[in-house]
Formats: C-alpha cells, sequence, structure tokens
C-alpha cells in the first residue's frame, strides 16, 4: 500500500513524524463514455466560449465569482501563502469521547502509520487514547483545504477521519414533514420495538454485500460472453399504502421464521435381518 502523505502528529511538544493511507477503495464499477455510432470513447475539450477557442491546461487560473460575470482571480502561489506554518503537521487540539462525535460529522478515513524514528512516539499515543479511550480532535492541511480531523485506535495502529465543520451540516430542522403531528398508538409501538428486537444481531461486516454491484458485474460478464442477460429481481411497488399494523406482525413472523433452526425429519430405522 502506497502512502497518500507525510507529515507529522503534533502532541503537545511530542512530533510524531508520520504517513497517511487511504483506509477505503472505490468498488463501484465504472463505465465509459461512448459515441454511438463508432463505440470510440468521447473526449471533452475546454473551451472558452467568449474567444471561442480550445483553452489549454497552463491557460487556466482559478476566479472567484464576486459578482454576476465579476471574477477576482487568485493564483495557487497565493492560495498556498494562506496556508498556516506547519501544514504538515496533524496538529491536535484537544482530546474527547468517542460517543460525544454524531457519526454525521465523519467523512473519510485513513490510517496512520508511524515513519522512520517515530515509532515509540506513535506506540506511547496510541496506548493513551487506549488506556483513557478517547480520540483526538486535530486540524490539518489537506489538498490545500483546512480540515477538522478525529484520531483514533483502529485495530493495531491509528486511523485518521476528516470531519466536516459544523457550518457545513444543514439542520434537520429545516425539513417541514418532521413538525406533523403523528399519534402512534401503544400496541404499534409494542410491535414496532418486538420487531427490532427480533431483527437485532451483532454486527458482522462480511454479511453484508453489494448485490447491486454484483448484478451489474454479471451482468457485463454475460455480455462479454454473449450469453442471456438475467433481470434483476423485482422489490416492492412504490408508494403502495399498506396496514401498518398488518405490515408489522407480518414482519415479526418472519423474522422468527429466519432465526428458527430448520427442522431435521427423522428416518425411519431399518429392520435388522
Amino acid at each position: 500500500m502506497r502512502s497518500i502523505w507525510k507529515g507529522a502528529i503534533s502532541f503537545g511538544l511530542v512530533h510524531i513524524p508520520i504517513k497517511l493511507f487511504a483506509a477505503t477503495e472505490d468498488k463501484d464499477i465504472r463505465f465509459n463514455l461512448l459515441h454511438k455510432k463508432c463505440h470510440r470513447p468521447v473526449q471533452y475539450q475546454k473551451r472558452c466560449p467568449f474567444c471561442d477557442e480550445e483553452v489549454k491546461p497552463e491557460e487556466i487560473v482559478k476566479g472567484f465569482e464576486y459578482e454576476k460575470g465579476r471574477y477576482v482571480v487568485v493564483t495557487q502561489e497565493e492560495l498556498e501563502g494562506l496556508e498556516p506554518e506547519g501544514s504538515r503537521a496533524i496538529d491536535i487540539q484537544s482530546f474527547v469521547d468517542l460517543k460525544e462525535i454524531d457519526p454525521i460529522y465523519f467523512v473519510k478515513t485513513y490510517y496512520l502509520s508511524p515513519d522512520q524514528h517515530g515509532q515509540k512516539a506513535y506506540a506511547l499515543l496510541k496506548s493513551a487514547l487506549t488506556e483513557t479511550n478517547r480520540l483526538a480532535l486535530a486540524k490539518v492541511i489537506l489538498r490545500s483545504k483546512e480540515v477538522l480531523a478525529a484520531l483514533r485506535v483502529y485495530g493495531s495502529g491509528l486511523a485518521m477521519h476528516t470531519m466536516l465543520f459544523p457550518e457545513e451540516i444543514r439542520s434537520i430542522e429545516t425539513l417541514g414533514e418532521l413538525g406533523t403531528a403523528v399519534e402512534i398508538s401503544k400496541k404499534e409501538q409494542t410491535m414496532a420495538i418486538q420487531l427490532v428486537e427480533s431483527l437485532t444481531e451483532p454486527f458482522q461486516p462480511d454479511k453484508w454485500k453489494n448485490e447491486h454491484q454484483e448484478r451489474i458485474g454479471q451482468f457485463i460478464e454475460s455480455k462479454i460472453q454473449g450469453q442471456a442477460v438475467v433481470e434483476a429481481p423485482q422489490g416492492p411497488a412504490p408508494g403502495k399504502v399498506v396496514d401498518l399494523m398488518a405490515a408489522l406482525k407480518a414482519s415479526i413472523e418472519h423474522a422468527k421464521a429466519q432465526q428458527e433452526p430448520p427442522k431435521t425429519v427423522k428416518r425411519p430405522r431399518r429392520k435388522t435381518s
């Protein structure tokens, strides 16, 4: 696995050289856009409609539109000059309990590995986080952008989650439909809780598969081999109004049936001669 960034964790007066690795990878099946006539990939050109000409990469600059049709131009050097000193540092600023942070704040996950001469300090931070059951909140510059990050113990090492700033999260209270008063009977609530309990189980990551991606992969392979295409299974029709109590009852019965072990059929013994 190749590192995508090198820097250091700043922890009080402690300086921990680290390497950053992507913890996840995109498994989506991607398609190229082809010309329908000849099945060759289409190309995109950057053009200036005012000058009516193609624009080369070295002729493109960044601009911020502060009024309709009016821009202030900024250079990459100017943006880099605004970055704080020590921008190659993951600057730990405080420690919090994991349960205090709502998952809505988390964006992307990275692995942190100690670089040369950083093993002992890395192990020290990992041990401190383990003993206190806390995570570290830090700021770091990634791709010329300041991001909030959370460092925590994961497996035998440290993971870093980039986070959203509060102003980047929309308030759920802006959804008008949530303010509508709805009456729920005691019986409905009891059955809903019963259904939740019947479907509760330990989290097993390997159990979950991206079935849609698998179907696309099988579909593509069948087309390559010239085989018949298998249609995707049909799901329930959307928008259908159902009896809530009947649906809850049927769901509970189905959950119970799924959890019951299959009955073994006793075979008759053979008579001995």
